[in-house]
């Protein structure tokens, strides 16, 4: 366990109702507010008129960006940027899922860029000191970017998807109230559920190095939550419950406390980035699928152990079972999980992916970290290439 600092600025308004408290919290800010939002499901549920009559409310002059793409692309980022500038923006509010908050993440780091293109920042070419402030209101459980201060964005041009944070970069306010979450479709319930569960797992739980038994423990209830709570919400979308558990348990598996004072191996998510570059597919998705091939390709008598505790915690597994074997019938039961519980499709041949652009692809994730994934146990670009494979 390292020492470390743990800060989490953001203030959490959680329930039904809290949108009443917009008005007050974002005025602190400014008069000028960038609204930022995507393809207009937050008009069909009624969430945006509560919002403007917010705004209205706290008298400031609204500014709109609409549209960011489901894997933001950088030349949105570019846009929101330019309006703050020309507009004299003094805080952003991101009304949406992960995408929309990552977006305006990097908008609030962009606007205070002095060149028009957020790229180099998210490539780390140029730098900036400080960052708009900002507001969000979640309408997905899953990336967990309403309570922490990274952001995913993407480039199709180059076929380039890549994290980025920000300095001080955490939302100032975030609301969330799980009825938003009513109208969300089973297959972004369970791909973002996924995603929840791939945070803890990739960030957190499997990991060989010395750790806090207090972390392990909560890591664990912050899975099994996930995995009561999912099939539930895909069967009645308007259970007020399963809502509620899976939008907390998507702040708090990415908000740093599960994490802090660990190694961040953040394998799984790398392999993924270049699955949704190249093929704009739904993120939590490409997680589902690569995860279970990724531990069987690293069981071996190391990693045994903790794969099995995974599948003695989360399902049931016969905890008197020798390791491996007991590994093998926990990558089996999350299979199950994802696949017949969640209804997620099982390979990507099943989402139109071919080998195409494997090997391009298993080299840009292991590029920049020097040609190695370091994790549960550390990757090449050949292993890369062959995970890819076991999940065609």
């Amino acid at each position: 366990m390292k020492n470390f600092v743990f800060h989490n600025k953001t203030k959490i308004y959680f329930g039904k109702g809290q949108i009443e408290n917009l008005h007050s919290e974002i005025c602190r800010f400014g008069k000028r507010v960038l609204l930022v939002y995507g393809g207009g499901s937050i008009k069909k549920i009624g969430l945006y008129d509560e919002v403007i009559s917010q705004l209205k409310k706290a008298e400031m002059t609204v500014f709109e960006l609409p549209g960011v793409e489901p894997n933001p692309r950088h030349t949105t980022v570019n846009k929101g940027a330019k309006i703050c500038k020309d507009e004299h923006i003094d805080v952003l509010l991101a009304v949406g899922g992960g995408s929309t908050i990552d977006a305006t993440k990097a908008i609030a780091a962009a606007a205070k860029y002095d060149g028009d293109d957020c790229w180099d920042l998210i490539k780390r070419k140029a730098f900036v000191k400080e960052t708009l402030p900002f507001c969000t209101v979640l309408t997905l459980s899953a990336t967990g970017s309403e309570m922490d201060g990274g952001c995913v964005i993407s480039n199709i041009e180059s076929n380039e998807k890549l994290g980025y944070f920000a300095p001080d970069n955490n939302p100032d306010v975030s609301f969330l109230d799980p009825t938003y979450t009513f109208s969300v479709s089973s297959y972004q319930t369970a791909s973002g559920s996924a995603d929840i569960m791939a945070h803890v797992f990739d960030m957190s739980y499997f990991s060989l190095e010395n750790r806090m038994d207090m972390l392990v423990r909560m890591q664990e209830e912050v899975l099994k939550t996930v995995v009561k709570y999912a099939p539930v919400a895909i069967e009645k979308p308007n259970d007020y419950d399963a809502r509620a558990n899976l939008m907390w348990a998507s702040s708090w598996a990415l908000n740093g406390f599960l994490y802090d004072g660990l190694s961040h191996a953040t394998v799984c998510h790398a392999m993924e980035h270049e699955l949704s570059a190249f093929y704009d597919i739904t993120h939590g998705h490409g997680l589902a699928i690569l995860i279970p091939r990724w531990l069987s390709y690293v069981l071996d008598e190391k990693t045994a152990p903790i794969i099995k505790r995974m599948g003695v915690n989360l399902f049931g597994v016969d905890e008197n079972l020798e390791n491996t074997e007991g590994a093998k019938q926990a990558i089996k039961a999350l299979e199950n999980f994802y696949f017949v519980t969640l209804g997620l499709k099982s390979r990507l041949s099943d989402l139109g992916i071919d080998d195409k652009h494997f090997k391009t692809m298993a080299k840009q994730a292991c590029g920049w970290r020097g040609g190695v994934l370091n994790g549960f146990t550390d990757l090449t670009t050949q292993d890369v290439e062959n995970i890819y494979r076991l999940c065609l």
